[in-house]
């Protein structure tokens, strides 16, 4: 029946249909995202970070594991971007990143107490609040599943894109930074399976920097690369039609969206 009725309808009809069962979906969660007092504090929050850092570069930093050929002494003085577990690496690093970003559920949950403390301005999805309380350097984000677009203003509402770089790349455009540099964003995962199945880690991780990071007994999703693409190419449309870039760095990376170049030279003069 389903097929019968996708060969009598147009297709700009059906993709009117889902969208609006998208946003009878999202409905609920909108409203709360719109009215509840935390989120009021964070919009307000977020709103100072408007175009602070126009005319700067950032750089965005994955997970993967190039982040062990990358040498990232070299950031001490850049503006970065760290996603989920990224602090495993601060120790070692001897500096946070300047911002941390994290909106997967499995993630959160897991890791609330790291992710309460830590001493960096954070964001987090509207539906962490079931784990994180508020405090003075953290902003819960309006993030959704469904929706795909990119978001111009961070205090609204932000498709995740199937990634939480994708997130970043609209906070950073969101903050006023005219280029981006992506590194340890490999795009490219050992383990193999049906995009966003959960599934439990059963040793070390050998798909991120480092081997504890989804480590074993760890729930995770596996990737929707396929749609994280989809999302990367309306960013890279959004930075460009704005006069803006986004770069890639990633060692040995294999996301192809975006224009490469040499970490190295990102450095000199």
């Amino acid at each position: 029946m389903r097929e019968e009725i996708k060969k009598r309808v147009p297709e700009g009809l059906l993709n009117i249909g889902r969208a609006t069962r998208d946003w009878i979906d999202r409905f609920p969660e909108d409203v709360s995202a719109c009215t509840h007092p935390w989120r009021l504090d964070s919009q307000r929050k977020l709103r100072k970070y408007h175009n602070r850092y126009q005319g700067k570069r950032c750089f965005v930093i994955g997970n993967g594991p190039s982040l062990k050929n990358t040498d990232l002494t070299a950031l001490s003085n850049e503006y970065t971007f760290g996603m989920n577990r990224i602090y495993l690496m601060f120790p070692e690093l001897g500096f946070p990143t300047s911002f941390l970003v994290c909106v997967n559920d499995l993630v959160i949950e897991q890791t609330v107490e790291d992710m309460q403390k830590l001493a960096v301005p954070r964001f987090f999805s509207w539906r962490s609040r079931a784990w994180l309380r508020p405090a003075d350097d953290l902003h819960f984000l309006h993030t959704t599943y469904t929706g795909p677009r990119f978001a111009k203003n961070a205090a609204g509402r932000l498709w995740e894109g199937a990634t939480v770089t994708y997130v970043c790349l609209q906070l950073a455009y969101y903050f006023g930074f005219t280029e981006v540099i992506l590194i340890g964003v490999d795009h490219n995962f050992v383990t193999q399976g049906k995009p966003n199945t959960t599934v439990v880690s059963q040793g070390d991780d050998p798909n991120h920097f480092h081997p504890a990071y989804f480590g074993k007994g760890f729930r995770w999703q596996l990737p929707d690369l396929e749609t994280s693409e989809l999302a990367y190419r309306m960013a890279k449309q959004a930075y460009e039609a704005d006069g803006r870039r986004i770069v890639d760095a990633t060692v040995g990376g294999k996301l192809t969206v975006f224009p490469k170049v040499q970490y190295s030279d990102l450095f000199k003069g």
